[in-house]
């Protein structure tokens, strides 16, 4: 076993900075519902502080398997509250292929999807960008989101006033005094907190918002957000199972409600039909998207 090449974090940051990964990933997710890609729903076991979660799958013609954590509390000491290892294996004779930091891999994969559902779901004209959160996903996805869209206005809001104004002079947006000032007007709503009560309310949404909400660990939308939603979009139907894998705010929603992203970026699903829906993406994760990511990067090793 210590022969197998290992990857480590610069390695995999210094690949996922090259062109091409993002085609991978979205083939992974119209393979997912087109059966040629698979993964069953993830399992978890909790701490006092946190939890690991274990998430198998095939994707890209290769197996994997991330381990994740996800501990709240560790921004507060300057670590991810995510942090992750990928092994991958041979998909014809089972053999270990590589061991590979996963951290980077969670956090550029997560934004590059929600960017996906935002160029299948946002209106063609969206103007405003509102970023909820400060953290890792939060800049990821103010990475990956204006890659789709033409955004004249990024706001970010947050529970914490300095690390806002420091992420809206990094970033050179604005920064709000608040998230109903940051919502309000936007265009595209990006939710990337640890929140464990709603942060987002139906009533700050304006016609034809798109939103993306990628928090797993509590409920970031409230109930009519999700209530309302003329399009509720998930990765897979696993979305609406219990946690740790679904979302909790999609625990008593009918699965019928939504629909599978492959499916609307395969062109087997409609994404968004007139310019006052209200569009809302909900991201659980999906093993599929980490094993498709990590072997692209392992195939271009040497590149």
């Amino acid at each position: 076993m210590t022969g197998i090449p290992q990857l480590d974090a610069a390695a995999v940051e210094a690949r996922l900075q090259e062109v091409g990964w993002w085609a991978a990933l979205e083939q992974a997710l119209i393979e997912l519902i087109r059966g040629k890609a698979a993964a069953p729903p993830r399992i978890a076991v909790r701490a006092p502080a946190g939890l690991l979660a274990a998430m198998p799958g095939y994707a890209g013609g290769v197996l994997g398997a991330k381990l994740v954590t996800v501990f709240p509390a560790n921004a507060q000491n300057g670590l991810p509250g995510h942090q992750a290892v990928i092994t991958l294996f041979d998909a014809a004779t089972g053999a270990p292929l590589a061991i590979m930091d996963g951290t980077a891999i969670t956090a550029a994969r997560t934004g590059a999807v929600s960017a996906l559902a935002t160029r299948a779901l946002a209106r063609e004209g969206a103007e405003v960008l509102a970023i909820l959160g400060t953290g890792v996903q939060a800049e990821s996805h103010w990475r990956a989101v204006r890659q789709v869209r033409r955004f004249e206005e990024v706001r970010v809001a947050g529970r914490n006033p300095e690390r806002v104004l420091e992420r809206a002079a990094a970033w050179g947006a604005l920064a709000a005094p608040d998230i109903e000032s940051a919502v309000r007007g936007a265009d595209v709503v990006c939710c990337c907190t640890h929140a464990d009560q709603p942060i987002l309310r139906r009533e700050w949404l304006r016609p034809g918002a798109h939103v993306n909400s990628v928090g797993i660990g509590g409920c970031e939308l409230d109930p009519e957000t999700v209530a309302q939603a003329d399009r509720l979009v998930v990765e897979s139907r696993v979305a609406f199972e219990p946690f740790p894998g679904g979302a909790y705010e999609l625990q008593g929603v009918l699965p019928e409600r939504g629909v599978e992203l492959g499916a609307i970026l395969a062109g087997a699903a409609p994404g968004r039909r007139n310019e006052h829906e209200l569009t809302v993406f909900k991201s659980v994760g999906h093993a599929v998207e980490d094993v498709a990511v990590a072997a692209w990067v392992w195939k271009g090793r040497a590149c």
